[in-house]
């Protein structure tokens, strides 16, 4: 229930009653408690296909009702991890945005996960690897390198690894939740099964919070890595290199307001490129 409230953006109490309201109308129970938990009953089982696919039919719907907006008026929902946004908004690329299409404001969705563009959850994505969802199109941005790093704390107390094989004899910092799945927490389960995991975090953030206070190791990309000074690369070669992509849903790609921020990129791409990769300028064009 907690997860269902957090990926609704309202509270437990809320979706609740909203339960409760679709039960009175069904006239059945759909979901039930069990062990401090909730399951769907069987009925609910048996239901909940037939509501996925209402729910896909009115997100299609509402992706083509934006599509005729014909304006270059109003918002762009723009999603990416919150290292990014951060980075971005160090720049004066989404200003520079706004003085070409003075009708137009750029609002960042700043999430871990990957927002669901097929449920208008975004207008257009800012994402790391390659992109899987066929409803999906766009263009790759660029390509980044990543390396281990740790603090200067972090490897006067604990010594610098050599190679990828001594991780399993040092401290890093595990990634769960939104974040468990990302190409660097995979990585680092992949390569050092046997490291002492120090902290978890369900946040990226949280995970530069630990390395930066000296608690344990991760791969991060060189754009965040090297921007940080308390940070060093103790491995450099690691093989891990990902691209990020700029990603729109099919439907929405003529959306003058969505295509309008396709292009801007395009005609900047060199300022993104240097958002992810291992270039400084971030000054824009």
């Amino acid at each position: 229930m907690q997860a269902a409230a957090k990926a609704r953006g309202v509270n437990q109490s809320t979706v609740q009653r909203r339960i409760a309201e679709l039960e009175d109308c069904v006239g059945h129970r759909l979901v039930e408690r069990h062990l401090g938990s909730y399951r769907l009953t069987a009925l609910g089982e048996q239901l909940l296909p037939a509501a996925e696919g209402v729910e896909a039919a009115v997100a299609a719907l509402e992706r083509h009702l934006a599509a005729c907006d014909k304006g270059l008026t109003g918002t762009v929902r723009v999603t990416c991890g919150s290292s990014l946004a951060a980075r971005l908004r160090q720049t004066p690329l989404i200003d520079a945005f706004h003085s070409r299409y003075p009708g137009l404001r750029v609002e960042l969705v700043i999430s871990e996960r990957f927002v669901d563009l097929s449920k208008g959850e975004a207008d257009i994505a800012i994402r790391l690897g390659q992109p899987r969802e066929e409803a999906l199109v766009g263009r790759k941005i660029a390509d980044a390198s990543w390396a281990v790093y740790a603090s200067q704390a972090y490897v006067e107390r604990h010594g610098r690894p050599h190679n990828v094989e001594d991780l399993n004899r040092h401290l890093v910092i595990g990634c769960d939740g939104a974040i468990a799945n990302y190409p660097a927490a995979r990585w680092m389960r992949s390569v050092a099964p046997r490291a002492t995991i120090a902290a978890r975090s369900e946040h990226w953030q949280g995970v530069m919070l630990a390395v930066k206070a000296g608690a344990g190791l991760a791969a991060m990309p060189h754009w965040q890595g090297d921007a940080e000074r308390e940070l060093v690369r103790v491995i450099e070669n690691i093989g891990l290199v990902l691209p990020y992509y700029l990603l729109m849903h099919r439907d929405m790609q003529h959306t003058p307001r969505v295509r309008a921020f396709a292009d801007f990129v395009a005609s900047e791409i060199k300022s993104f490129r240097a958002l992810v990769s291992n270039g400084s300028d971030l000054t824009g064009s």
